[in-house]
């Protein structure tokens, strides 16, 4: 099939797919009357629909996705059908990758429409020498010179065949058939509108570390030695060289038949203090991961992070307590884990092996893989288990130690982490427990984490503040000189998942923006130029205070009608959780919309109050009770009886468990007025002393210092 279809082996696993597709539904030796299909669904079947494989394609663009102008329909390859739907998998040669589509018109008189099959060329990197000692048959370990050298150009290494295929603008180079990822919506593309942009696979780690370093540093080592901090780059470039080599990150070795060899390339990042001041500089030597085959270089990919819920309410207990926070920096994090899956890259710029090698095996995890995090975070959590700390079920990546009464909390975000406790003696200890498995360095008391600053306060206090992160995306925006205004009006998304660590007073209407949002946005820089000093202030308490607030906004939305839901979490006196939801569908009274909102609040109250009570008991201490807020005396009486039958029983059961959690006690319900209702904040917008009298209710305050 492959060399009728003139395709090449790369597409094997799609040819087999399609060859099983069809022998299913070929006369069966036991009945030629009826085919596999037809005997195991006992029903008829037509073929009218059976394509030949690797055909030419023609495959519609929606109007939604095509200019004036452009041509209706892409030229692809025919690989096979969708078992779950009336489609077609095709090969969509534009775009470089395969899609689903029922509009395809089919040419099966035309077949080989792919390129030449050529070895991917790696990035132009600039890296140490690299040579190898004879220590193991098969396999070498690498060693480090101190020179610079660049790899013949008539040393290719060989890999699986790849196609080089023409590529739309904004979207980065793709050199395989097996490293196109299928998209089950019809026709979806891979859109990518700011070259600036993060490659999808970084952006699930990114979203919350963008914070902490610069919005413009080189991503290219060509571009970084030679700016100002060229001397720095190089030096880190060779240190980052000389980690691995210690570390026998690689062995040379052959690429096996069957297996491809992944690229390489440099990052650079920038890593400064709390004042915006440079702290140190970072190269790292990155995978090109999204070239990784499922099944074949990796399987399970997801790593867990921190919430931010879980740092600020650390951050409290801790406050409470009157522990310290100190923290501490895994040098090289990705390179403790080791390696479970065969994965081969290519040999980067300026490392050269003796012998007949021609790829480099992977023993530890390097950045940019898919399942790198993952091998960290299960390489650091078997560490800390092993000494006796023990991950949160609530939290996978707080662990907390008791020894003789006394507990220690980490808190771990890839290579940051975060420890406390009452007992200085048993947190020196931890610190040398983990010195010896991983290089740190021990910044001391924590003064700037992910982005976000704590400043402590005259009076014991301590404030979480995103001043210089404001500042950054001012600048980037051209909005650093504009005039600051006293209250928000509507909200961009792009700032909500920002800000989401401490911009608790600005999260109404962030969804969906458009180009006539953007006045709207341009208000919401103005009201954080005039706040970016403000921040999330928990102050010292004789007990701990916890308690919650909902509240809806009934058919808030004018052009659906719908309800916006909204809640709060207090904790000394300042947030800990919140949220802002859109309901799924219209309500017909106040009292339904309040009480779809208790919903939600309850369901964020129980983790976080459960959360907080964890943390008290490994501290000896008993944890407050859940206390919810609402204003809405309906509301209230529908979680205690089923009042109001005629009114209320249309609404979805999965709203009812708030009356087992009343019934059981696990939740509380208090009724307040609207005036002091903080969730009031969440669902619409305040102006004028309303909202200042509320951000100040918040616990939110001007940064001390």
């Amino acid at each position: 099939m492959l060399h009728h279809a003139k395709l090449e082996k790369c597409f094997c696993a799609k040819a087999k797919m399609t060859a099983i597709y069809t022998k299913n539904r070929l006369p069966s030796p036991k009945d030629v009357h009826k085919n596999p299909f037809e005997i195991v669904h006992n029903s008829e079947l037509s073929v009218k629909h059976m394509r030949v494989l690797g055909c030419q394609v023609y495959i519609l663009t929606p109007k939604e996705k095509r200019l004036k102008w452009d041509p209706k329909a892409r030229t692809g390859i025919f690989l096979g059908y969708e078992e779950v739907s009336k489609a077609y998998r095709v090969f969509d040669i534009e775009a470089g990758q395969v899609v689903v589509s029922q509009n395809v018109n089919f040419d099966e008189s035309t077949f080989g429409l792919l390129p030449p099959i050529t070895v991917e060329d790696t990035d132009d990197l600039d890296f140490a020498s690299l040579e190898l000692d004879d220590e193991a048959p098969g396999q070498e370990q690498y060693k480090q010179t101190g020179e610079l050298k660049s790899r013949p150009n008539d040393e290719e290494v060989p890999a699986p065949p790849t196609c080089t295929v023409r590529q739309r603008p904004g979207l980065e180079e793709s050199s395989a058939p097996n490293n196109y990822t299928t998209h089950q919506e019809e026709d979806e593309e891979i859109k990518n509108d700011d070259a600036s942009t993060p490659p999808v696979f970084w952006r699930a780690s990114a979203n919350a570390i963008e914070t902490a370093v610069d919005l413009c540093e080189s991503s290219t080592f060509e571009a970084a030695v030679s700016g100002p901090d060229q001397v720095h780059l190089r030096e880190s470039t060779q240190a980052e060289l000389e980690s691995m080599r210690l570390r026998e990150v690689f062995r040379a070795a052959k690429l096996p038949k069957g297996h491809g060899a992944i690229g390489t390339k440099c990052v650079f990042k920038i890593k400064r203090k709390a004042d915006g001041s440079i702290d140190k500089y970072k190269a790292r030597l990155v995978a090109k991961g999204f070239k990784q085959q499922y099944g074949m270089d990796y399987t399970e990919t997801f790593s867990p992070v921190f919430k931010y819920v879980t740092l600020r309410m650390v951050i409290a207990v801790a406050k409470y307590f009157g522990w310290t926070i100190d923290q501490l920096d895994v040098v090289t994090a990705f390179l403790y884990g080791v390696m479970k899956e065969q994965v081969f890259c290519v040999i980067p710029e300026g490392v050269e092996l003796e012998g007949s090698f021609n790829c480099l095996k992977l023993v530890k995890a390097i950045y940019g893989l898919k399942q790198a995090s993952r091998v960290c975070n299960e390489n650091f959590t078997e560490f800390v288990c092993a000494i006796g700390f023990q991950a949160s079920s609530l939290d996978p990546c707080l662990y907390i130690r008791i020894v003789e009464g006394q507990c220690v909390l980490l808190l771990v975000y890839v290579d940051d982490v975060l420890i406390t406790g009452r007992s200085c003696d048993l947190i020196a200890r931890t610190k040398t427990d983990l010195k010896t498995r991983f290089e740190m360095t021990d910044s001391g008391k924590c003064a700037f984490v992910l982005g976000i600053e704590l400043l402590d306060g005259a009076d014991g206090s301590v404030t979480l503040c995103q001043r210089r992160y404001v500042d950054d995306i001012l600048k980037r925006f051209g909005m650093d000189d504009c005039k600051a205004v006293a209250s928000p009006v509507d909200m961009s998304s792009r700032l909500v998942s920002s800000d989401a660590a401490t911009k608790v007073d600005a999260p109404f209407r962030e969804a969906n923006p458009q180009e006539e949002h953007w006045v709207a946005v341009k208000r919401i820089f103005r009201y954080l130029q005039g706040t970016k000093m403000h921040g999330i202030c928990y102050k010292p308490s004789a007990r701990i205070d916890f308690r919650g607030y909902s509240d809806a906004d009934w058919a808030g939305d004018l052009a659906d009608r719908k309800s916006t839901s909204g809640y709060v979490f207090m904790l000394l006196g300042a947030p800990v959780s919140w949220g802002s939801k859109k309901q799924p569908s219209v309500s017909l009274s106040t009292s339904e919309a309040e009480y779809i909102a208790l919903s939600l609040a309850i369901q964020e109250g129980k983790w976080t109050h459960r959360l907080l009570c964890e943390i008290m008991m490994a501290a000896n201490e008993e944890g407050p009770e859940l206390m919810i807020h609402e204003d809405n005396q309906s509301c209230i009486k529908m979680t205690k009886n089923p009042v109001n039958h005629g009114r209320a029983k249309h609404i979805d059961i999965k709203y009812h468990h708030i009356r087992d959690e009343v019934k059981r006690g696990e939740v509380k319900l208090k009724y307040c007025e609207t005036a002091v209702i903080l969730a009031d904040i969440m669902t619409k917008e305040l102006h004028g002393p309303r909202h200042k009298e509320t951000t100040a209710a918040l616990g939110i305050c001007a940064c001390s210092h």
